[in-house]
């Protein structure tokens, strides 16, 4: 017996059966949800997110509406929607990666609209983002405006874009399960 396979026989001995154990372990296959996340505008976050969610079991998607953006994008292997009414009801976490673009309004009315099950934008949550007053001005109503996430994330001091990434992933997951996120259990 293997040292591997004598931790697992052990493991199976002490404890009750845990399912999520079995896919900890790479006995079983992760339960399939229909979990979307949605990146909109290609920037270096938006790349490790993608990347990410597909590890995380989500479906990986961009929306980018500058064209050129866009075709690079898709060059580079990203699947991109031209909106969030591409996915059903509910089932999309949509990160807005870049607060500085002119799309802006539009793309968080459209995601709210769409009844996207979490809606978030990256920003310094000591100012004030620019989302809000983009949204007012597109006549979005402030219950509205007050779902957009912001900050996003756990708070881990992330700077780099692949830790802002990881953080932003772990933030969904903890919300997708119910959980506050953190080391609290």
């Amino acid at each position: 017996m293997t040292m591997a396979e004598a931790h697992t026989h052990e493991h199976e001995h002490d404890h009750e059966h845990d399912p999520n154990c079995d896919v900890a372990h790479g006995r079983a296959e992760p339960v399939v949800e229909d979990k979307v996340l949605v990146a909109v505008f290609a920037t270096p976050v938006a790349g490790f997110l993608l990347r990410y969610a597909g590890d995380a079991g989500y479906r990986a998607v961009l929306i980018e509406p500058d064209p050129e953006r866009a075709a690079a994008a898709k060059a580079d292997g990203s699947e991109l929607a031209d909106s969030i009414d591409a996915f059903a009801p509910g089932t999309a976490d949509v990160v807005v990666t870049d607060h500085h673009r002119d799309e802006l309004g539009p793309q968080l009315r459209d995601a709210l609209a769409g009844k996207a099950r979490w809606v978030g934008i990256m920003g310094n949550p000591r100012h004030e983002g620019p989302h809000v007053q983009a949204l007012a001005e597109l006549g979005v109503p402030a219950e509205e405006i007050a779902r957009v996430h912001r900050p996003i994330g756990l708070n881990i001091g992330s700077r780099a874009p692949a830790e802002i990434a990881i953080a932003t992933m772990a933030g969904l997951i903890a919300d997708r399960n119910g959980k506050p996120g953190g080391f609290a259990f």
